[in-house]
């Protein structure tokens, strides 16, 4: 290791649990600097050791012990993937459980030294956990474009006939977790008012029978509308298949910080539907089409469905998020920061 190169030992446990975007975020910021910063970094993963910089992904307990250990941990760097409230419509837990959890993670984030943001609209929040705001950054999540990127129409053919679709249906993609906060009766719904157009929904129950309304979705899930198709948890390579096949990803949350899949979609060339929350607006406007409901959702699909040129001029639109996010822009930004933490004593 350099005189100048920094250590810096990521923490995360994300990985043990699939089909979750804080996986596939840490699994990118971790090959991108093992690969392109060897010279300014190095790099540990889940190592007890002496370190410049230590950055937290998850709020594991262990990782909450090793934060009273300053001098061997170093600089305390917490990655913000979700806030106290995300929980709630995520998970399936007792009221008095769900408070003493979300009081966890405010005192996890209380414990670093600095907290990083995948969405400037959260800031405030963090603030008002007693959270000085000169102790956090805004550095947004990138695409991964030797993963993510347009496909061939043979391709797209043949996952189309894969799942039985043929090349004249339009085709409305959906993906993540299966559960409340997700919109994903949303999705139904729309499954059923528009029995002409074909939805997929890519994703499973990655938290098991503790998801909200596992149940009531699991019932779903085995009886769907005829036009819609549950794929269960799919790896990367099905996952860029399907962004390929599809006509317009839509992702109908109702909460949400930056999800990779929309950067993934995006990265592939699809055009892109999303509930009109306050948060994209900081990160994506104006690259995207926005419905308030379900209502707007099911009259914006129609449209979309009979419109190609619209359908066009919004993927053009998807090509440049795919730019702005892209993982040239943010190498430089996080070894900056890296280096500006290190020097903070």
């Amino acid at each position: 290791m350099s005189e100048k190169s920094l250590r810096v030992n990521m923490l995360s446990s994300s990985e043990k649990v699939a089909g979750q975007g804080v996986s596939g975020a840490y699994r990118e910021l971790l090959r991108l600097l093992k690969r392109d910063a060897q010279k300014e970094l190095d790099i540990t993963e889940n190592q007890f050791v002496q370190a410049d910089i230590t950055h937290y992904h998850t709020i594991d307990p262990l990782f909450y012990l090793s934060t009273f250990f300053k001098k061997r941990v170093g600089r305390r760097v917490g990655y913000v993937h979700f806030l106290p409230e995300t929980l709630e419509g995520s998970l399936k837990m007792p009221r008095l459980f769900q408070k003493v959890l979300g009081k966890y993670v405010t005192s996890f984030y209380n414990r670093m030294d600095h907290l990083v943001v995948v969405n400037p609209s959260f800031i405030d929040d963090l603030v008002a956990f007693g959270i000085a705001r000169d102790k956090i950054s805004y550095i947004p999540n990138f695409v991964n474009k030797e993963k993510w990127y347009l496909s061939t129409l043979e391709k797209r053919q043949n996952t189309r006939k894969e799942f039985g679709i043929t090349d004249a249906d339009f085709v409305v993609l959906g993906a993540g977790q299966v559960q409340k906060r997700k919109g994903i009766d949303d999705f139904v719904t729309l499954a059923e008012k528009l029995p002409h157009i074909t939805f997929i929904w890519a994703g499973g129950f990655s938290f098991g029978g503790i998801t909200d309304g596992y149940e009531h979705y699991k019932t779903i899930m085995e009886n769907p509308p005829k036009n819609l198709i549950f794929t269960g948890i799919v790896e990367a390579d099905k996952m860029r298949d399907l962004y390929a096949a599809t006509d317009l990803f839509l992702l109908p949350s109702y909460n949400e910080l930056f999800p990779m899949t929309i950067l993934e979609a995006a990265s592939c060339g699809a055009p892109i539907m999303l509930r009109d929350l306050e948060l994209y607006k900081v990160i994506l406007e104006g690259s995207y089409v926005a419905a308030k409901d379900v209502s707007d959702m099911n009259m914006m699909i129609s449209d979309l469905a009979c419109d190609g040129t619209a359908l066009s001029k919004l993927k053009e639109k998807s090509r440049q998020i795919s730019i702005n996010y892209s993982e040239e822009r943010l190498l430089q930004v996080w070894i900056d920061f890296y280096r500006n933490q290190a020097k903070v004593k």
